[in-house]
């Protein structure tokens, strides 16, 4: 799923996921979220200008487009467009819960213009129910695909995506694990233990995050690197020569409330290839289920307010 609102970005996006529908052999859905109908906003055309203007057509020639660009990018996938009536937050959040994998640009058109990152792209990696990549910057073709580790839930499941994505790709995967002696001040570890003990202890980690996916796809060449220092400028460093950079939402030194980790973030935001972030536990699916109930009682009570019903495959008839 791609979510397509006119940008350039939105486009650049589009055409990632058609190469990724393509390499999974997946069908392709271009989602556009359109807000006018809840504002009860007048969709068809002024009666003083042409007569295919309007707010209803503008959406509609969006989704064409896009769809049009994917079977272009990618000729022979199955692709399909939808025009929902939402806000597109709630609406990407709640189809994600039906999806593989949903595919963002880093802005949108309503993205202020200082902004590295839209809100869209934080938001659905935050909580959408399956894996959100964000296409930003160009990658480097024939790079690697760079499998952030640190041992966390969120990064255990970020694994087999990154397999996959690399055997897809036919391109090496480097995991990096970033490591320092102390988490920091409170941390009484390296009075206890030297720094080799814990870089011992660090390779261990970087090892049985990998042990079971290597078995499961042993056409994927990897490269281990273990490196001491931060992990937000050490995975930066990484980002210039890798076509992709995935990641869990969250790593094992964050909050237990926060659904997006601090270097997850900061990745989303500066990165120099594209992101896929891969959420490790059940929230996802929550957040998506609510946002589902609270997109349908929206749709349903505006619909009726304002006389238009849209859904899947467009616009539907004026009622009323």
């Amino acid at each position: 799923m791609v979510g397509a609102d006119g940008s350039d970005s939105a486009l650049h996006a589009v055409e990632t996921a058609a190469h990724e529908a393509s390499a999974r052999g997946a069908r392709l859905t271009v989602l556009h979220a359109f807000i006018w109908p809840l504002l009860r906003v007048p969709l068809g055309p002024s009666p003083y200008g042409p007569p295919d203007g309007g707010l209803r057509q503008q959406a509609q020639g969006i989704v064409d487009g896009a769809v049009a660009h994917a079977r272009a990018c990618a000729p022979g996938i199955e692709v399909t467009g939808e025009v929902l009536a939402g806000e597109p937050l709630t609406i990407l959040a709640a189809r994600s819960a039906s999806a593989e994998l949903v595919v963002v640009g880093s802005r949108g058109t309503g993205a202020f213009s200082g902004l590295v990152l839209g809100s869209v792209a934080v938001h659905l990696a935050a909580h959408a129910a399956c894996p959100v990549l964000v296409v930003r910057g160009s990658g480097k073709p024939g790079g690697p695909v760079v499998l952030a580790v640190d041992g966390s839930r969120d990064s255990e499941a970020a694994v087999d995506f990154a397999f996959a994505a690399a055997a897809a790709r036919g391109a090496e995967l480097r995991a990096v694990h970033a490591w320092t002696p102390s988490s920091g001040p409170a941390d009484l570890t390296p009075l206890f233990h030297g720094t080799e003990e814990i870089r011992d202890e660090e390779e261990r980690v970087l090892a049985a995050a990998l042990a079971g996916a290597t078995a499961r796809w042993p056409q994927v060449s990897v490269e281990r690197r273990l490196v001491r220092g931060r992990p937000r400028p050490v995975l930066l460093e990484e980002s210039a020569g890798a076509q992709l950079l995935v990641m869990g939402a969250r790593g094992r030194g964050g909050f237990a409330g926060l659904l997006l980790g601090s270097v997850s973030q900061a990745l989303l935001h500066h990165a120099e290839c594209p992101v896929a972030v891969v959420r490790g536990d059940a929230g996802g699916a929550d957040d998506a289920r609510d946002a589902a109930e609270f997109r349908d009682a929206a749709e349903s009570r505006d619909a009726d307010a304002s006389g238009v019903a849209v859904g899947p495959g467009g616009f539907g008839d004026r009622r009323g």
